[in-house]
């Protein structure tokens, strides 16, 4: 099979039928072998049934392309409709595209060349001419990737695209959790398919329904990169963060603690009134980093006996054997 393409939805009953028609054109027009994939993340309205019908027809009308459904039983979110349509996808070539009509399936044939002949792992699109409001969603969009570029080294303009192209092998050996699906192209890196290519993609104005994502989702996005930088810096040696970090705070700690207390003994040397050690505020900071030393480092410590009795503890993608 050719291509697999995944829709994640939310509430998208009125857009499904078009949306379809659009990538079975597409499909007949370039002579593929493909699949589409609807991930209902517990829509409460008619999308199901709308996609029940829509394979229906399609199984009536003898097409050769396959639909096929997954539905949830409440709202997950779209990291984990996009891991199970991975799970799913039997195609050389995985699309994944947003189902309110702003991704064109127009698309679709030059994002399966890029991947197919130039041996791209991924290619992320990007919305160049965006219909989207500029304050709320144009200049925080903006923001977003350009930290997310800067964090990640990968030089995406639109990192948070719905409408990208995998290798097969990408999504595969990826695990989308979360609300990871915003650095999916990350994802990719760490695991090793470091070809990742960007594509100019028409961006549409959306005809039915409203967006499902708030300003919220830049908060989150920002965590999620940075828990991803971490695990993917020390995910594996959890001691060199906490561990190094521990032991300079114990040290600093420690030094405070003997500068206080010789000079506390320089004092009484001297005959020179000198603060009690025990209301001198630099002796109570120096404790606590101290304390706080000795705790990172042990949280370090209990990290590494979790690490090392995890069965992914020796988890690592081969690329080909002879």
């Amino acid at each position: 099979m050719d291509i697999s393409i995944i829709v994640p939805l939310f509430n998208e009953a009125e857009s499904l039928p078009k949306l379809y028609e659009w990538i079975a054109r597409v499909m007949k027009e370039n002579k593929f072998s493909y699949e589409v994939i609807f991930v209902n993340d517990g829509s409460t309205d008619d999308s199901w049934k709308v996609i029940q019908e829509l394979k229906a027809e399609n199984e009536k009308s003898g097409s050769k392309a396959s639909i096929r459904g997954i539905c949830f039983r409440r709202n997950y979110g779209k990291s984990a409709a996009l891991y199970c349509g991975f799970k799913a996808a039997q195609g050389n070539v995985v699309i994944t595209m947003d189902a309110d009509l702003q991704d064109s399936p127009d698309e679709i044939p030059e994002l399966y060349r890029m991947i197919t002949e130039e041996g791209f792992d991924l290619v992320s699109g990007w919305k160049q001419k965006r219909y989207d409001n500029a304050l709320t969603k144009n200049l925080p969009s903006k923001l977003f990737n350009a930290t997310a570029r800067r964090v990640t080294g990968i030089q995406l303009h639109d990192m948070n695209c719905g409408l990208k192209a995998y290798r097969k092998d990408v999504v595969k050996n990826i695990e989308v959790f979360s609300e990871m699906h915003r650095y999916i192209p990350y994802l990719a890196k760490n695991a090793g398919f470091t070809k990742i290519g960007e594509k100019v993609v028409q961006h549409r104005k959306r005809e039915f329904g409203t967006s499902k994502f708030g300003i919220n989702r830049f908060v989150n996005g920002y965590l999620d990169l940075m828990t991803l930088w971490f695990l993917n810096k020390f995910g594996k040696q959890p001691m060199h963060f906490f561990g190094l970090v521990g032991s300079l705070m114990f040290f600093v700690g420690f030094v405070a603690t003997i500068v206080v207390g010789g000079m506390k003994l320089y004092a009484l040397s001297n005959h020179v009134p000198a603060m009690l050690v025990g209301v001198n505020p630099y002796f109570h900071i120096a404790i606590l980093m101290m304390i706080l030393g000795c705790m990172l480092f042990l949280a370090g410590f209990l990290a590494e006996l979790i690490i090392r009795n995890s069965p992914s503890r020796n988890d690592y993608l081969i690329k080909e054997e002879l």
